[in-house]
């Protein structure tokens, strides 16, 4: 089965490159010149990734990327921006809001196709359905579904994976080196101020208690 990828730009010359070359390799490409656009088609088609321009009139693609997030049926989808937008602040805000990568361009069709694979083989291998308790939370790796007494969070695609990689071994410390190569491999290039803006995201959800900070090494998850 072919993947389905939604390209979303507003320039109708990077959708036609962009198009023409994930066509070439066999992806299902389906187009959307902005956010609005983006968003029904989305619901409608349910892509397996979005590639997803950050600049875009009206509805930014951060908007766009927030509002997919809060869709039930594209909770597994990946989004992933594809923009000029290079600066650490804007990556950031990119994966703040839900994003799984970030590709700047220009980019050279080899390495987007590359890196597009790369993020569909994360998904691939979903294995059998797991169900765990930890204190108040319940966590649901198969569904991707997080319910704390009851209550199902909203967790985008990144946080999920890294609440479920702190839950796999509870009490133990991850460092950040391992928290980034296994949440988001080795081919993406990010910070240590992106595992910080998504331990606060999460600690804003699931509580304080929960993710302990052991300083100048990284994160542990401890049962209540």
């Amino acid at each position: 089965m072919s993947h389905k990828i939604l390209v979303v730009d507003d320039e109708e010359d990077i959708i036609e490159f962009v198009s023409y070359n994930l066509k070439k390799e066999g992806f299902d490409v389906e187009t959307a010149t902005n956010g609005k656009e983006a968003v029904r088609k989305a619901k409608v088609q349910k892509p397996h990734l979005v590639l997803l321009d950050v600049m875009m009139p009206e509805v930014d693609g951060i908007e766009t990327c927030n509002e997919m997030r809060q869709i039930d049926s594209l909770k597994n989808t990946f989004i992933v921006f594809l923009t000029a937008r290079g600066e650490d602040y804007s990556q950031i805000a990119g994966f703040d809001a839900g994003a799984d990568d970030y590709i700047v361009k220009p980019v050279k069709p080899r390495i987007l196709v590359s890196r597009i694979n790369a993020i569909l083989r994360r998904g691939a291998d979903s294995g059998p359905e797991e169900k765990n308790l930890h204190g108040d939370l319940l966590i649901d790796r198969d569904r991707y579904l997080v319910l704390k007494k009851g209550e199902e969070l909203n967790l985008p695609k990144k946080e999920f994976e890294l609440l479920s990689l702190l839950l796999s071994s509870p009490g133990k410390v991850f460092n950040r080196e391992t928290i980034l190569s296994t949440v988001w491999g080795d081919d993406v290039v990010v910070g240590d101020r992106t595992i910080d803006v998504h331990i606060r995201k999460l600690r804003e959800k699931i509580g304080n208690e929960y993710i302990k900070t052991i300083k100048g090494v990284g994160y542990k998850f401890e049962t209540k």
